[in-house]
């Protein structure tokens, strides 16, 4: 379904998440389109898990349009050793931003979800129906249950209040203003950054979590917001929207690619006591495409570009080879 209700250059839009790597990439392509009128929420100004603090905001700048990128997250270590933050604070994001959106209208709200809120052993590559169908992966549950209840009370709040309110599903993510802190980052940035140190300081070996057999699928941040911007133009509708690349790699033969573009000539250690999470995850993207968008940025390219990205953030460090 189409919306004729666009979002044009001189609109007041309000990207949440803003120093996120996601939230990042879009204020970023915003401001490439020219974009005049760009919203954001310093923490210092309105913390997003405080109803008064939020509601205040928008009744002060009244957005048209926005991107709800804020949340909580992390890998494996983060959502086992913080489950009450995933939760608590992801829920509260979501229920205090939509109820903003029907008490100050807006005209759209883009929410951003997650492939983890899909069943542990959903048929692959999942489609968007598969919500709901069988058991979380334990190991991020909280996390996917909050954005889950964020997808719900969207819906009602469309059936009720007739906000229009859409849902995109990215798969794993990568690109620049990346979180590298071992302490909850993803996988991606976590074997650039242990790596990358395994090199500088010649260590023969470097250790990964699990056993390097799950599939994960990786999109760049840049090609997700060329997704996001289509669908806040085109797409309403209260189904859920996967956006990834169709293509998955063993988290082996990630590492392998890292080593590659960082240039180490170690080991790789799998310690097989620590969790692999899903099995396999892989997002079936057809509705997306037929929308015209495809990525455009190849993994091991865009791993080149955000390891060039961080050498810079690291000069007194090893460069690229």
């Amino acid at each position: 379904m189409t919306d004729g209700n666009n979002m044009n250059l001189n609109s007041k839009i309000l990207v949440l998440g803003h120093n996120g790597l996601v939230g990042s990439a879009i204020l970023r392509a915003l401001k490439s389109k020219g974009c005049s009128r760009l919203l954001v929420v310093p923490r210092s100004e309105a913390d997003l898990r405080e109803q008064v603090e939020i509601r205040a905001y928008f009744g002060k700048h009244r957005p048209e349009y926005v991107f709800l990128a804020a949340a909580t997250v992390g890998g494996i270590m983060a959502n086992s050793t913080r489950p009450a933050d995933f939760i608590y604070d992801n829920t509260l994001i979501a229920a205090n931003v939509l109820d903003c959106c029907v008490r100050y209208p807006v005209r759209k709200i883009l929410m951003l979800g997650s492939t983890c809120i899909y069943p542990k052993l959903a048929p692959q590559p999942i489609k968007e129906e598969s919500l709901l169908s069988g058991p979380l992966e334990p190991t991020n549950q909280w996390y996917a249950i909050a954005k889950i209840a964020g997808i719900k009370i969207a819906q009602a709040f469309r059936i009720q209040h007739g906000l229009c309110a859409i849902a995109a599903m990215p798969t794993n993510l990568y690109g620049p203003n990346d979180n590298y802190d071992l302490a909850s980052s993803h996988v991606l940035p976590a074997l650039i950054r242990k790596i990358h140190e395994a090199k500088v300081t010649g260590a023969g070996r470097v250790e990964i979590w699990g056993t390097g057999t799950p599939r994960r699928e990786f999109l760049h941040v840049d090609d997700l917001t060329r997704a996001l911007l289509l669908l806040m133009e085109t797409y309403d509708d209260e189904n859920i929207i996967n956006v990834g690349c169709g293509e998955d790699v063993t988290i082996l033969e990630l590492a392998n690619i890292v080593k590659e573009v960082i240039g180490y000539a170690g080991q790789l250690y799998f310690d097989t006591s620590k969790p692999d999470g899903t099995p396999k995850k892989q997002t079936d993207s057809t509705r997306i495409f037929s929308l015209g968008w495809k990525p455009q940025i190849a993994l091991p390219q865009g791993i080149r570009e955000v390891y060039e990205a961080y050498c810079a953030a690291h000069l007194h460090e090893a460069s690229i080879p």
